[in-house]
């Protein structure tokens, strides 16, 4: 029930934690596209992050492939 009240609505609140990156132990599932993931200190909802950006990112599918693939030539430029 949870997971519908949030897809149709979805966290609204603008009050984030600091970021914060996973070194090892606990993947956040925010976490696994950026490393990097911030929580709404309302709400609870995780979300990732990109440090080079500053922002929050949406978590939608077509943001993700597209910052994966952003990642990888990146990755291939290095």
């Amino acid at each position: 029930m949870a997971n519908l009240v949030d897809m149709l609505f979805g966290c609204w609140h603008k009050n984030f934690s600091f970021p914060m990156t996973n070194k090892s132990g606990r993947r956040s599932p925010a976490a696994s596209l950026t490393g990097t993931y911030v929580v709404c200190l309302d709400c609870g909802k995780e979300f990732p992050y990109d440090w080079k950006e500053m922002k929050v990112i949406d978590s939608k599918p077509a943001r993700e492939k597209a910052l994966a693939a952003k990642a990888a030539d990146s990755a291939r430029a290095a």
